[in-house]
């Protein structure tokens, strides 16, 4: 260790200078000692406090979305993906490239309604139709206008065109012709549940019925969105909240 002297002081002078420092560093040094004890006692204080309390840390499992995942979306009870447009845009993206000759389309007998495509759809059993009729019925605008049914009707590709006599038609707008088919009075209801891999599933109540799944039942009610999506969440352990929300049609409800 270097040891400076001042030339100019006696060696009693130095010495007493480096008696003074040395008196001072024991001091910060006792002082640094106590700063530390204070801590390690306050972060025993917080961890005794921590285990004494029923708060338990909510980790979000982040799990890689499916294409599908960006529209309104739900597997019937036979397993057929059932897909419909959040606002005009999609629909018209789902129209130009997810609505093939194998699918069937719907639409609520409505204006402002999704244009919902049950993929493979158009020689599959009346039970599954009414459960894509049904969920097109509550993804339009008879939920916010609190309606208890709408009809709905069903059409295939050659019959859904973009143009028509009077020229081409604007986004989300389409040509329609040929014969319907129809589902008179369908309710608006859904249903939510959490699948094996954990993922959320908004889905028509009479899937949820022919899939023999324990959900919870979401009705036309007087409860904004936003809270029930909060009470969805909190009934199924789910955390994602904004999730629920996009999945939900505009409007109120109540949580059965």
């Amino acid at each position: 260790m270097e040891t400076q002297i001042d030339l100019t002081k006696s060696a009693q002078d130095n010495a007493n200078d480096y008696f003074i420092r040395s008196k001072r560093a024991k001091k910060k040094l006792e002082g640094a000692q106590q700063s530390v004890l204070d801590l390690e006692k306050k972060l025993e204080r917080a961890r005794s406090r921590l285990e004494r309390s029923s708060f338990k840390k909510k980790i979000k499992i982040i799990t890689k979305q499916e294409w599908y995942e960006k529209f309104n979306w739900f597997f019937t009870s036979s397993g057929m993906l059932t897909i419909g447009g959040r606002d005009a845009v999609q629909n018209e993206a789902i129209n130009s490239k997810h609505f093939e000759n194998a699918d069937l389309f719907f639409h609520a007998d409505i204006f402002g309604a999704s244009l919902v495509v049950l993929k493979d759809g158009r020689d599959t059993d009346d039970g599954t139709k009414l459960e894509a009729a049904q969920f097109a019925a509550c993804h339009s605008s008879a939920w916010k206008q609190g309606l208890s049914t709408v009809n709905v009707y069903a059409l295939r590709r050659e019959q859904v065109s973009k143009s028509s006599n009077k020229g081409s038609l604007g986004t989300g707008s389409f040509a329609m012709s040929g014969e319907r088919e129809w589902f008179r009075g369908v309710k608006l209801e859904l249903a939510a549940f959490l699948d094996e891999g954990k993922r959320l599933n908004i889905v028509p109540a009479i899937a949820l019925e022919r899939l023999g799944q324990k959900g919870v039942r979401i009705l036309i009610g007087e409860t904004k969105k936003s809270d029930a999506a909060k009470t969805i969440a909190k009934r199924l352990g789910y955390d994602d909240i904004d999730y629920v929300m996009q999945q939900l049609p505009a409007g109120e409800f109540s949580i059965g």
